[in-house]
């Protein structure tokens, strides 16, 4: 799982860091990555060795979008069929994120443009450098801006009208804006994203990590519930973490006065 063919992966310690490595052309997509990246993330799921992932940049970019000779060329020439094939493998891409069970962090510098906005945006996390410059561009190549759940996910981090905005022109946020909108957690500059993206992702992996899964589970499904279904499946998701060794340990650490150990089960 870590000798990823067509994007980097590394292991270490129960954090994954996997970023596109393609600099000369800022991180593209291929049909490759695409269907590699979904089958990675998909299989996260049943994975104890990882706990967070960070999604990091590469040569100052994090990733343009799909390559432009390697698939926006050959998908002017497929049938619908084919065509209906790919949108929902890159869309698979996404809800593979949303479900792998794990707390993504996206660490953005330069472009973050298309189908490399989606993935910060299905990202949990966004750490930016103030060159970061987001832009989901669909429109610019004459496609609609609902791609890869847009205008699902979008609206619901940023706003409604910010979102329309945003898919309708094409045009790019700017970093500051992306902080003051609720799309960036924070913004730092280039030469700590690294680190800033790695210490986030050690201090959520040495949490009770069984229970950050059930929060991951909880935010992604709560949206289309309503606040009385939501409050019984919050009832129902709590009562199982009371369940976990993890609870009991926290419980025993706050009597001692010790911090807590958490081992995710």
């Amino acid at each position: 799982m870590s000798e990823a063919k067509h994007f980097q992966c590394e292991v270490k310690n129960g954090i994954a860091r996997v970023a596109l490595n393609r600099p000369e052309r800022k991180n593209p997509l291929t049909f490759d990555s695409y269907a590699e990246m979904r089958d990675w993330f998909r299989n996260l799921h049943y994975r104890d060795d990882v706990n967070a992932v960070v999604f990091g940049s590469t040569g100052g970019n994090f990733s343009s979008g799909g390559d432009v000779h390697e698939i926006i060329g050959p998908l002017t020439k497929m049938n619908m069929k084919e065509l209906l094939a790919f949108t929902r493998m890159t869309g698979d891409l996404v809800k593979a994120m949303v479900n792998c069970g794990k707390p993504v962090i996206a660490a953005i510098d330069g472009i973050c443009a298309g189908a490399g906005a989606i993935i910060a945006m299905a990202s949990d996390l966004r750490i930016a450098t103030p060159e970061a410059k987001v832009a989901f561009l669909f429109t610019r190549v004459g496609l609609a801006g609902c791609d890869m759940g847009a205008c699902a996910i979008l609206p619901r981090i940023i706003g409604q009208g910010r979102a329309a905005e945003l898919l309708y022109t094409g045009r790019a946020m700017k970093a500051e804006e992306g902080h003051a909108w609720g799309f960036h957690n924070q913004l730092v500059a280039a030469d700590a994203l690294e680190q800033t993206a790695h210490d986030m992702a050690e201090r959520i992996a040495a949490g009770p990590n069984f229970a950050h899964m059930m929060t991951k589970t909880m935010l992604a499904q709560e949206w289309s519930m309503s606040i009385e279904q939501a409050i019984e499946a919050e009832a129902q998701a709590q009562a199982i973490c009371m369940q976990t060794g993890d609870f009991e340990r926290a419980y025993n650490a706050f009597v001692a006065k010790e911090k807590p150990v958490f081992e995710g089960n």
